[in-house]
């Protein structure tokens, strides 16, 4: 279940970090994109911000929680004499 659990975290941050690198993409390959803002500096921050805000999610559950997971893993493995 756990592993489920941060399977579907991981998918969910991957899936936003994928969503604000097009929305930033459309802004520097269309110019119809950027019609419609008046900043577009602006927007793409913000686009970028979103990244970053997704991808230290990201890192912190693999840095953390499926760290913490191996090593619980560890421990139940039955030590061979």
């Amino acid at each position: 279940m756990r592993e489920m659990l941060l399977s579907a975290l991981k998918s969910y941050y991957v899936g936003h970090i994928n969503k604000h690198i097009a929305n930033v993409e459309i802004y520097l390959s269309r110019s119809t994109g950027i019609g419609e803002h008046s900043d577009i500096i602006e927007v793409m921050d913000k686009e970028i911000g979103e990244i970053g805000k997704y991808d230290d999610r990201l890192s912190m559950i693999m840095k953390y929680f499926e760290r913490r997971q191996i090593d619980e893993q560890k421990e139940t493995k039955p030590k061979s004499k």
